[in-house]
């Protein structure tokens, strides 16, 4: 007769080896039913665009509706909010920009939102990287840097657009000013297709964007594309100078795109949605699409993203706090 101890140490075993089953099995399993991507911007802008594509393709590889959602509101940190409270099975996601990393860091107190920046979610990828830029109405007169910082201080030009409060453009704006000694103010908007449609029809002079979804305004000659605020030229715009080039100093910021999901994801499920979205992101339309939209593609494990989003937190919580930058 078996004895009582090996019986118990039989059973542990036997759920141990359970247990170390389970993450493969969530895998195999995922996704069970509809995915749902939310966009904490309108519909339009570059996020939004770019996380449809990628819900495109990951709906087809698995079998399983992947559906953008747009959640759009207080810089973002409403749809943030949603994901954050979500269920961490991987059925919600976040398509987002790395406003993320910052928006909750000029927002003032008792704004609603609900959750921690660095703990409340799992990295699973960094899509892309996204140069910021300077851009002007054409009918403005500002042809170039100098041009607008003239009319800055001729009290012509008093305002710039932006996709929101504490994003990488609002940041970018408020160093643009302690570097040329301007006072320009911030006019925050819920993304960037609402900035883009009032740079175009001449309701704003100046704002601040990623390339992709101004490029077509600048091809048509309606948007003149200023300067980029990157260490050196890109090839996405290669005839675009840099803010250093025309005499702007330490007022470089760089944005990203990525997904995350609510804290405490199955190792599983990220690497999973990691290996789906990296293969998606190799295709050579997928890369083609991106770089319309302003983005240099990135990929690579999920620590790329963490990090990203850790430095940006650490690095422009620094300039936020140093500025004394905070939502009107």
């Amino acid at each position: 007769m078996m004895s009582s101890f090996k019986l118990r140490l039989g059973s542990a075993l036997c759920a141990l080896g359970a247990l170390c089953l389970m993450p493969a099995a969530v895998a195999q399993t995922y996704p069970s039913k509809a995915v749902s991507i939310i966009v904490s911007y309108p519909a339009g802008g570059d996020t939004d665009v770019i996380a449809r594509i990628f819900a495109e393709r990951l709906g087809a590889k698995f079998g399983q509706q992947f559906v953008v959602e747009n959640k759009p509101g207080a810089s973002g940190t409403i749809g943030n909010a949603l994901v954050a409270k979500a269920p961490a099975d991987g059925h919600t996601l976040l398509f987002t920009p790395s406003t993320i990393s910052t928006a909750l860091l000029v927002l003032k107190t008792g704004s609603g939102a609900t959750y921690d920046t660095l703990n409340d979610f799992t990295p699973i990828m960094q899509i892309g990287t996204q140069p910021l830029y300077l851009f002007s109405n054409s009918a403005s007169g500002i042809k170039n840097v100098k041009d607008l910082l003239d009319a800055a201080k001729a009290d012509k030009v008093k305002t710039y657009g932006s996709p929101g409060s504490g994003s990488p453009m609002h940041v970018l704006g408020e160093m643009f000013n302690r570097s040329t000694g301007t006072k320009l103010q911030q006019v925050p908007y819920r993304g960037t297709g609402p900035v883009v449609t009032d740079l175009v029809g001449g309701h704003l002079q100046f704002a601040i964007s990623t390339l992709g979804p101004m490029a077509q305004h600048v091809a048509s000659g309606k948007v003149l594309n200023l300067a980029i605020a990157d260490g050196k030229r890109s090839v996405l715009s290669p005839d675009v100078p840099t803010l250093s080039e025309v005499g702007v100093k330490d007022a470089d910021v760089m944005a990203w795109l990525g997904v995350m999901g609510p804290k405490g994801m199955p190792a599983s499920v990220v690497a999973t949605l990691n290996a789906a979205m990296n293969e998606i992101l190799k295709a050579p339309d997928v890369q083609q699409r991106l770089r319309t939209m302003g983005t240099i593609s990135s990929g690579g494990d999920s620590a790329v993203l963490a990090r990203a989003h850790a430095g940006d937190n650490a690095k422009y919580g620094k300039v936020i706090q140093d500025l004394k930058i905070q939502a009107e």
